[in-house]
């Protein structure tokens, strides 16, 4: 499979030629190239599948995969030795260390729960290969800060899954309508998500079974009590493993916020929110939330709920960017500009089932966001090539985790505004804020440090 047949197919949309446009200006060419080596760390639903949007869009050679859960590992390896074109089946293994001891690989793919990512991607870095992380990239602060490190020590390509920097309706969106000035000045925007997507319950404490390696799936976080496979959703309900609704889907919005307007770090962030309406379960992430991200005249306002309706439903997961000529309203799978004076103009997402029939039959794939993940691949494997910073870059993907981090850190402290001072790592004037920049790491496992 050539980097060319794979443009040509992408092409074949308006808005996946703009989006090719603005993602494939490196002029890579990848015919003929010796297949690179791929290793995937974490074999679960959005591991699979990013590995399987890199397998359609460029000649690789999946050798390793990593999995506590050998189920999920065998059924991993089955349908990755039917989707490659060699029909190869790749070595297994459940501990990633010993994967990355082969220093055989040339890309990592992580799609690990949140807290593994760190000391996995700084591992894959210093092992030699390049590394295509799933988002948000750390649970804590100075995580972030280090493997923004790594990546710069060993000369690393690190793109983050933050992929709707290459959805190609909002790459439409921000080159038509925000960079043509159609909105005018831009002094606010809310994103936000109301998805009912905070898993509850109360399930028994039971045996961990003989096929899942609990110990080595809970890794650096604490270790709680087993109640039942953790890796099908029931992990993102706890903050042991990661930052809730914002860690998850504020990352996100905010992300493409930064992007669209080209925004950097936020000068004051603040928080509120809590466990308001579903209190019955386990869950201790907030059902409830609110954050602010300022910037100098520019407001960023977060909301999240996890009960009741969205106040708009075609938008329920959005970012609106409000200006003195109009509004721009943007989802995975839309966008809406309104002018103040003018015609609207509306524009759905992108598929490509004809292009890639394997799509409709894969298990649990976002049809709609897997344009944007084969771009990102193909963005990701440019920057390799020129050794250059990829569209979704490892300090832009820290910026965003970092911030919404910094959000929940201020709901801890009762919604006090925070100032974070990258270059001294710590909050400004505020030694409690400074502490929780750092989660302790269970008993085994070192936390990264910013070498």
């Amino acid at each position: 499979m050539s980097f060319t047949i794979n443009r040509r197919r992408f092409l074949q949309t308006s808005a996946a030629s703009l989006a090719f446009s603005a993602l494939g200006s490196y002029g890579v060419e990848l015919i003929n190239q010796k297949p690179k080596r791929v290793g995937l760390i974490g074999c679960g639903w959005y591991g699979k599948s990013d590995l399987f949007r890199l397998i359609q869009v460029a000649p690789v050679e999946v050798i390793s995969l990593c999995d506590p859960d050998q189920h999920q590992l065998a059924e991993a390896a089955t349908m990755v030795s039917q989707r490659q074109k060699s029909k190869k089946t790749p070595r297994t293994y459940s501990d990633f260390r010993q994967m990355l001891a082969e220093k055989d690989l040339d890309i990592v793919l992580i799609g690990t729960p949140d807290h593994w990512h760190a000391l996995q991607m700084i591992a894959a870095v210093e092992s030699g290969a390049d590394v295509y992380c799933q988002k948000p990239i750390s649970v804590d602060v100075i995580e972030g800060e280090a493997m923004v490190a790594a990546a710069r020590k060993h000369k690393r390509v690190v793109q983050v899954g933050t992929q709707r920097k290459s959805t190609p309706h909002l790459i439409e969106a921000k080159k038509n309508i925000v960079e043509a000035g159609l909105l005018g000045k831009i002094g606010h925007v809310d994103i936000c998500c109301y998805y009912h997507m905070r898993a509850n319950g109360n399930p028994p404490v039971e045996p961990v079974p003989n096929f899942f390696d609990y110990d080595m799936w809970t890794g650096p976080a604490p270790l709680r009590p087993y109640d039942g496979i953790p890796h099908v959703r029931w992990w993102r309900t706890f903050m042991e493993y990661g930052n809730g609704i914002v860690g998850d889907m504020c990352v996100h919005m905010l992300d493409t916020t930064r992007w669209m307007l080209g925004l950097g770090w936020p000068k004051r962030i603040s928080s509120n929110g809590g466990i308001f309406v579903d209190k019955d379960g386990k869950s201790n992430i907030s059902d409830t939330q609110s954050a602010t991200f300022d910037y100098d005249n520019l407001t960023v306002n977060w909301q999240h709920r996890t009960w009741g309706a969205a106040p708009d439903p075609q938008y329920a997961w959005s970012l609106i960017l409000y200006g003195d000529k109009g509004t721009l309203k943007a989802s995975t799978m839309s966008y809406d500009f309104i002018p103040i004076n003018g015609a609207p103009i509306h524009k759905d997402c992108v598929y490509e089932r004809e292009k890639f029939p394997e799509d409709v039959t894969e298990p649990k794939i976002e049809l709609n966001a897997a344009p944007a993940t084969r771009l990102h691949m193909l963005d990701f494997l440019a920057a390799i090539e020129k050794r250059s910073r990829p569209v979704a870059d490892i300090q832009e993907g820290h910026i965003s985790t970092a911030s919404c981090i910094l959000a929940n850190v201020s709901m801890k402290l009762g919604g006090r505004q925070l100032v974070y001072d990258q270059a001294k790592r710590h909050v400004v004037n505020d030694h409690e804020a400074t502490k929780l920049l750092r989660r302790p790491n269970r008993s085994g496992y070192k936390h990264p440090e910013v070498a």
